[in-house]
């Protein structure tokens, strides 16, 4: 009920904010900061209500769709491929920002050489243990800074962060990082998840504002 109800009241305000004229800019910005956004020290929690709790002997993450080689890791398969550590900004469309994430994971690059993409697949789709969902097009996620991150600052993802993985798209807002992410799926097609059906951008460039659809 209580996550229901943080739905709507999101869902609300993307309608508020276009009937206020939020509207993306034609170009984008530059500089570090993206306009309408605060700087912040800390890391504020957003989540639909639900923080599933995942034991690690039970994690899996399936990758699947258009790939010449589909695989279901387990947590200790997905922990022996190449790690990578990465610093990078933290852009929430709540409009906070915050400098210098120090994450840890396996990088997406790394993924795609694993399952190895067809030349069809333009989009990508992830999906979560809340049943949470969210699509990117294949070019962002190739970007060298997109991983899927196991730890934070050096530590565990703590289950309040979406750990024990979740992914993580720098250049883009932050919701197109799916947290307690079990799945990625190669598309042909664009799909929207779950807040792009719900009146949030398909875009979600920072620099451009692209915050609401």
């Amino acid at each position: 009920m209580l996550r229901q109800k943080y739905i709507e009241a999101k869902q609300r305000w993307a309608e508020k904010q276009r009937a206020q004229g939020a509207v993306p800019r034609v170009a984008a910005t530059t500089g570090r900061l993206p306009p309408g956004q605060t700087l912040t020290t800390g890391f504020p929690v957003l989540d639909l209500g639900v923080k599933p709790e995942v034991p690690l002997d039970q994690w899996r993450l399936t990758i699947d769709g258009l790939v010449e080689k589909p695989v279901t890791l387990d947590w200790a398969q997905f922990n022996a491929l190449p790690q990578v550590e990465d610093v990078s900004d933290f852009h929430c469309v709540t409009s906070w920002s915050k400098y210098d994430c120090r994450w840890s994971g396996v990088a997406f690059a790394t993924l795609c050489e694993l399952v190895e993409p067809m030349p069809e697949a333009h989009f990508v789709y992830f999906t979560s243990f809340d049943e949470y969902s969210t699509n990117v097009p294949m070019e962002k996620c190739l970007d060298d800074d997109v991983l899927v991150a196991t730890r934070f600052d050096g530590q565990p993802i703590t289950r309040e962060h979406g750990g024990p993985a979740r992914v993580i798209i720098p250049k883009l807002y932050a919701w197109k990082g799916a947290k307690f992410v079990k799945g990625i799926t190669f598309l042909d097609e664009d799909k929207l998840g779950f807040w792009e059906v719900r009146g949030y951008s398909n875009g979600a460039d920072p620099w451009k504002e692209e915050r609401y659809a």
